[in-house]
């Protein structure tokens, strides 16, 4: 069903579609930030490293950064409602067995396989907004789903820090079961059954390409710093350059791509995924700092250090919908400019804070001006990288967008704590100040994001600036 024939936001079918979409994407969101709460829990009871730890972290993005064009461009062959509840369900099954895990290096590889789940699902979300909203409520939509997908992020660590507290770090996997249901119940009912627009081959050469290089430049920068760089290590990463080289040759002459490269000759497209992997880069590295600082750092438990995310839940949940329907009317290069600014403003803030032993109020301002900012880009950013693609393109422009944001969670936790040379072997003061070094980078490239936007956006909002094509023309 085109846009323009979709249903209305206030309608029944529509709560029902954001429902369904907001709770799976939500759901792979929150696994993506609440296991950060648990980290530290997870260091004693499995016997983690620093390295370790971001590797119970990466598997997860490593996967789902590898796989998410294809499932892009899966949901854009077969169907995206069926490529949706197939990766719901699949989510809610890998979330049991990382609840089951008996060592790090399964639960490693439960998430890594948790991963894949998620690039089923998360495209397919937001391309399903895109094709079964009407045009006029798709901003609206778009807004609300970042807004209440961000509370879900937002929310979860606090529940997350009450059951590792109350029960085991074991039950925040086993969280995912009950959302997973509620998502294919309620997607059951309410997503259309579209029929395939094509029976063409997928790029599973790209697909295995993008895997090797992710891993191998992951491997190379968590492994790498802490150890001096051995052989294993620097083999990974010159491993990972070359596979990144074949990969960029083999899609510019693919058939059929899973990564049309000719979408980032349009400008606003490529300016808008730029932003997304400053800020998610500095996203995902704030919060994965921020919680090991106030545990190791000031010895808060799990509940109390997930309690300095709750003002984020609040905040996104009024401005993200805002934040988008002004986009709608003024363009999107100032909330994507001022945004950045804010959170990079707020994350100093934050890194000033990490000076002084206890110092929540100063913290807590700067996350909630962080928040501030991360609430007026997101939604409009989200947007402008799903307004500068033809319909058709939906799904992968989606998939394109949100492998650049798990790309760049992966790379802020594998190279930012390497920064300020963070160890979990130390605490106390020399660990925050360890902590400190890295927010003010963070910082820094939030700020930089905001430059970005300025120089590459319109100062318009743009809708379809190119002229439709077909699936095949866009290589």
């Amino acid at each position: 069903m085109g846009s323009d024939q979709g249903a209305a936001l206030h309608s029944p079918r529509g709560r029902g579609i954001l429902a369904a979409t907001v709770l799976a994407s939500g759901m792979a969101f929150l696994d993506g930030t609440v296991v950060n709460v648990a980290l530290p829990t997870l260091a004693r009871e499995l016997g983690a490293s620093l390295s370790g730890l971001q590797w119970i972290v990466d598997a997860y993005l490593l996967t789902l950064s590898a796989f998410i064009l294809l499932g892009g461009t899966l949901g854009d062959v077969i169907g995206r409602s069926r490529v949706f509840l197939a990766g719901t369900l699949a989510f809610g099954a890998t979330s049991a067995l990382c609840g089951v895990a008996g060592t790090l290096a399964m639960l490693c590889w439960a998430r890594a396989l948790q991963g894949v789940a998620a690039a089923l699902l998360v495209p397919s979300s937001l391309a399903i907004l895109k094709s079964s909203i009407r045009a006029e409520d798709q901003d609206a939509a778009v807004g609300a789903w970042t807004g209440l997908s961000g509370v879900m992020t937002a929310v979860g660590p606090l529940a997350g820090g009450w059951l590792v507290e109350t029960l085991s770090w074991r039950s925040i996997f086993f969280l995912n079961l009950p959302l997973a249901l509620m998502a294919v119940v309620i997607g059951s009912r309410c997503l259309q059954r579209a029929v395939p627009r094509t029976r063409a081959a997928l790029d599973w050469v790209g697909a295995a390409l993008g895997a090797v290089c992710l891993g191998g430049l992951v491997y190379a920068l968590i492994e790498g710093p802490p150890q001096g760089w051995p052989r294993p290590a620097w083999l990974s990463g010159v491993l990972g350059v070359v596979t990144l080289s074949a990969f960029i040759a083999w899609e510019r002459h693919a058939a059929r791509p899973m990564l049309p490269l000719a979408l980032f000759r349009r400008r606003q497209f490529s300016a808008a995924n730029l932003t997304t992997l400053m800020m998610y880069f500095g996203l995902s590295g704030a919060m994965f700092l921020v919680v090991l600082g106030l545990q190791q750092g000031l010895g808060y438990g799990p509940l109390g250090s997930s309690l300095i995310l709750l003002p984020l839940a609040a905040i996104m949940l009024v401005l993200s919908p805002l934040a988008g329907k002004f986009a709608h009317r003024s363009g999107y290069r100032v909330p994507m400019t001022i945004g950045p600014l804010c959170s990079g403003a707020g994350l100093a803030i934050a890194a000033q804070a990490g000076l002084f032993a206890r110092n929540l109020p100063w913290l807590l301002a700067g996350m909630c001006v962080f928040a501030v900012g991360l609430s007026l880009t997101v939604a409009p950013l989200t947007s402008a990288v799903m307004s500068a693609a033809d319909e058709s393109d939906a799904g992968i422009a989606s998939a394109v967008n949100n492998a650049v944001a798990r790309v760049a969670g992966l790379l802020g936790i594998a190279i930012l704590p390497a920064v300020g040379n963070v160890s979990t072997a130390m605490s106390g003061t020399p660990f925050l100040g360890t902590i400190r070094g890295s927010l003010l980078a963070t910082s820094a490239v939030c700020a930089a994001a905001g430059i970005v936007s300025w120089v590459g956006l319109p100062s318009r909002a743009t809708r379809q600036t190119v002229v439709e094509r077909s699936p095949s023309s866009i290589r």
